[in-house]
């Protein structure tokens, strides 16, 4: 399990195939990361359950990009 305290503002966020996709903002709390605005001036929020490790000071998912937008959450 990953450490929460482990996920900083600005990481570089990808998905499990390295695609980059976002940026995070903000720990929301101990189980949400909270990402930087997208383009459309949106923030969107994931679980840090789908964090599969913050090595080289990415935050590596363990979904696909289609898996990820379809199940996040929106403000």
């Amino acid at each position: 399990m990953i450490d929460p305290n482990e996920i900083k503002a600005d990481m570089p966020v990808t998905t499990a195939q390295a695609e980059h996709f976002a940026v995070v903002d903000r720990l929301e709390s101990d189980d949400v990361i909270k990402l930087k605005k997208d383009g459309a001036g949106v923030h969107h929020y994931i679980p840090v359950s789908w964090v599969l490790s913050t090595e080289g000071g990415i935050v590596k998912i363990n979904r696909t990009l289609a898996q990820i937008t379809q199940d996040w959450q929106a403000d």
